[in-house]
Order: C-alpha cells, then structure tokens, then sequence
C-alpha cells in the first residue's frame, strides 16, 4: 500500500515531565509493527515546552511535528491531527502514556480479521512514579448500558478505521465536551449504529496518579452531566436510570480525592491480582503474541519538519 499503514495522533499542551514525554513516544517508536506515522500537534505550548517537543523529529523520521501559537484544546488538536494523517488506522496516543511493544500489531490484526468493528481499544497497566500498580480491562463488546458509569473504552489506547472520521465528524470542539471528548465520540459513533471492541489483555500502560482525580473543576464535571444526559438521550438510556448516572460527576464533587483514589487503586489492583491468578492457573495458555510481517520503516510520505502555524 502506498503510505503509512496507521497514524498515530498525540495531542500535547505543556508537557513539562520531558522524561515522560519522551517514554511515551520511544514506546510508539519501539512497536514491532512500524509501518506508521507519528503526528504531534503542539496546542500552543510555553516555550520551553515547545522547544522539547521540537527536538522529537530528531529521533525518527516517521515524526510530523505540528501545531499552533494558541491553546485550543485536545478536541481541536485530535481533529487537526486526523486531516494530516494518510494512515489506513488512526492510533491515539497520550505524552503520560506508553504502549507495548504489541499494541498496533495486535489491533490491526484484529481490526483486519473483524470488519463489523470500526475500533478496538485494549486493557491497561496501571501506573505512576513508583511503577505499575493495577490493570483496568474494559467489556470486550460494549453495550449501552457500559455507558452508565463511564466511558466503556481506554481513550489513549484505541485505534480507529480511518474511514469513521471521513464519513462522521470528528472530536466536538465545543466548551461543554471539554475533558469529556471522548465520552461524547463513542456514545455518538454508537449512535450511528457502529461498533467497537476491547482487546482483553494489558496492551497499553496508563499513567493514573492521586493528582489525577483532583484533576476535575466543577464547571468541567456540569459540562460532563450535560454531555451524558444528552448521549444518553440519543442513545435511549436516560430513563428511568440514566438520569442516576448524569448526576455522578456532580455527585462526585462532593466526595473527598482521597476517597475516589482509594476506591480507583482497589478496583486496579484487585483487576490485577485477577489476572495474576488467571495466568497462574493456566500457565499454558498465556498471552498470544500475533505473528506480523516486518513492515517497511521508511515512507517517503513520513515528513520529519517542525510545522507550527499561526492563528
């Protein structure tokens, strides 16, 4: 095929922690399947910020560095991303987290073999400053009803067809979606009647710290309990239960940090332990690793230039 097989889309504001950033992009870089494009767009980065993004180009030629002079947000980043990217696959990416080595290799084969699904996103490894420390694992097929308490797929670790965003928009770049822009894409992609899958094994490491469930102002959490009231109207799911679940990010406003983060770290490391007792009773039918031919390294589609244009 002519161009990259998959692009890979990466969002970046301010990412300060230079170490992480460059962990995450050396875990694109080292994936066993290379036939992709790696598409940074810079929302408007602080200087020195910027200037460490700059520098990625430097390690592979399959990096296109984009962006703008003013902040506008992961909706708008992620939908100027998808109109550079040539990729058959479009592959999110977060500047916190890290894929292994497997991920692209094991959701293309599957998106190849199962055309009746427009994405597939994987489980996850749970991790922060002192290592991995749970799994989160997704419904393998998810229904209406794994809308209830939250989004039912790893939005960092999922991969598209390419084709849903030629024929449907892109992320809504609109106040009332923001921190939620994933929530309100799957819930209107199942709307349309499409479908995704999650791949049950930990394929992706998701950075998820304390600091992570303060993260939330309550302006962003009323934003959250419209976009959920609205999809769940669409979807035919606000009554009679639904309107329980729209409250849970106000109710959650309420509830100390500490709590939600010790609620979190039970659910993942008891997802963990379930997999380590799995895999400890069944020592012989451990994790596949799909069989990929070697794709080619280089395009001469893949540009490796810093683009960074004005508002």
């Amino acid at each position: 095929m002519n161009g990259p097989l998959i692009s890979v889309i990466m969002g970046v504001y301010n990412q300060w922690d230079t170490d992480a950033l460059e962990r995450a992009v050396r875990s694109v870089l080292d994936q066993s399947l290379r036939n992709f494009e790696f598409i940074i767009w810079d929302d408007g980065s602080e200087d020195k910020a910027a200037s460490a993004l700059k520098k990625l180009p430097e390690l592979d030629d399959r990096i296109i560095l984009a962006g703008r002079d003013e902040n506008r947000g992961l909706a708008f980043s992620l939908n100027e991303c998808i109109k550079l990217a040539k990729g058959k696959y479009i592959a999110r990416m977060d500047a916190d987290d890290e894929c292994l080595p497997e991920r692209f290799a094991r959701q293309v084969a599957f998106l190849e073999n199962n055309p009746g699904y427009a994405w597939c996103g994987t489980g996850a490894e749970l991790f922060d400053e002192n290592g991995v420390w749970g799994c989160r694992f997704m419904p393998e097929v998810p229904e209406k009803k794994d809308y209830y308490r939250f989004s039912p797929y790893i939005h960092p670790s999922v991969m598209f067809r390419k084709e849903v965003f030629d024929s449907f928009a892109g992320y809504l770049e609109e106040n009332e979606t923001y921190r939620c822009e994933d929530y309100e894409i799957f819930m209107r992609l199942m709307q349309k009647g499409l479908k995704g899958y999650n791949i049950p094994e930990p394929l992706f490491r998701y950075h998820e710290c304390n600091a992570s469930y303060r993260s939330r102002n309550l302006k962003n959490r009323f934003n959250e309990a419209r976009v959920r009231a609205y999809g769940y109207r669409k979807m035919g799911i606000l009554f009679p239960f639904g309107w329980i679940h729209v409250l849970r990010p106000i109710i959650a406003c309420i509830v100390p940090s500490g709590l939600i983060a010790a609620i979190k770290r039970r659910e993942g490391k008891r997802a963990q332990a379930k997999r380590e007792s799995l895999n400890a009773a069944e020592p012989g039918d451990g994790e596949q690793i799909i069989e990929v031919s070697e794709y080619r390294a280089q395009d001469p589609c893949i540009l490796g230039s810093y683009r960074r244009m004005s508002s």
